[in-house]
């Protein structure tokens, strides 16, 4: 365990190659800068992201940016109503070795990446959904009653269009629940899209330099990780967790007439793994309560379930989650 000194001091190198890598990124995607920020910040909380937007908003090109300045092997999955787990997994196959026998060998599929696109996850069956399961929550996968190890450092990011319905499977609760962030794409403004228009029309492609490695990136990990979190700020996080569950002493109106189940324990993990990388960017080495409410949306938002009549009314899960958060602020002192 580092000192305070030298915390302080990995924190800032940490703070210098986080904004060095956001850079780079924007160097080839236009604008989007409060979602790079919450995308770079759960790379570095060693979480998965779901990405959600409309078609043509560059969810699939950002991915693919990820991996270049980060200098991580990518993989990539295009989901369909017929894709099966072992397109994914990957599986046995029958070789011949150099005496001519007959023997089985195992055929590593796309998982077997340090950063894998799964791209429409919302298409592929359920089936083909909770292949990923272990995949994403235990790094390694199993078949033939042997458990494979996947690569270090390893990152899941779907994208998944919230438009279609049709030939769509919605994924399932504990599926989503593996993700760390769930973060919105919005859609561009004018200046953004003119901006869009001059810097995709032409032949010319942005050189994009790698900032990190996968070595420099699992340290920076394991550095922001000894941010130190007080007691009540743990149980603020707490509080806001069990908040989001009807029946709850600080559950609010909105939650008991609408939501079914609230957000499970990981989701109190993401809060405190965010909000530790939120407290080194602005140079402190504490976790405040500030530092849980800008991550309670993403952290939040996809562990919220609604129940019958939310979905009925198609009432908004992140302004549930936002009144959740201020009803608290009103009973907590920061």
């Amino acid at each position: 365990m580092r000192n305070s000194e030298e915390l302080g001091g990995d924190l800032e190198r940490f703070r210098e190659r986080f904004y060095a890598l956001k850079d780079e990124i924007q160097k080839a995607i236009v604008g989007y800068d409060e979602l790079l920020t919450d995308v770079l910040v759960a790379v570095f909380s060693r979480g998965h992201v779901l990405l959600e937007g409309v078609p043509g908003l560059g969810k699939t090109f950002l991915v693919q940016t990820l991996s270049r300045v980060l200098g991580l092997t990518p993989g990539r999955i295009q989901c369909t109503p017929d894709l099966m787990p072992a397109d994914i997994l990957g599986t046995h196959i029958v070789n011949e070795n150099e005496e001519g026998r007959r023997v089985m060998h195992f055929e590593k599929g796309p998982v077997f990446a340090n950063l894998v696109l799964v791209d429409e996850v919302n298409r592929a069956t359920p089936k083909t959904q909770a292949a990923l399961l272990e995949v994403m929550q235990e790094g390694g996968v199993t078949a033939g009653g042997e458990t494979l190890p996947l690569p270090k450092p390893f990152f899941v990011m779907a994208t998944q269009n919230p438009m279609e319905m049709e030939g769509t499977y919605p994924l399932p609760e504990a599926q989503a629940d593996r993700f760390l962030f769930k973060l919105r794409v919005p859609f561009p403004d004018r200046a953004t899209l003119v901006e869009i228009s001059k810097r995709t029309s032409s032949f010319d492609i942005p050189e994009l330099e790698r900032v990190l490695n996968g070595n420099e990136l699992v340290e920076f990990q394991k550095i922001v990780a000894e941010v130190p979190v007080a007691d009540h700020v743990n149980e603020y996080a707490a509080r806001l967790v069990l908040a989001t569950h009807p029946g709850d002493e600080g559950a609010t109106r909105g939650v008991e007439r609408y939501v079914s189940y609230g957000a499970s324990p990981r989701g109190m993990q993401a809060l405190i793994r965010g909000a530790r990388i939120h407290c080194a960017l602005d140079r402190r080495t504490a976790v405040s309560i500030e530092d849980i409410k800008r991550v309670a949306l993403p952290a939040l938002r996809h562990r919220v379930i609604l129940n019958f009549q939310g979905e009925a009314e198609s009432r908004n899960v992140d302004e549930l989650v936002a009144e959740v958060v201020l009803s608290l602020s009103e009973t907590v002192s920061v």
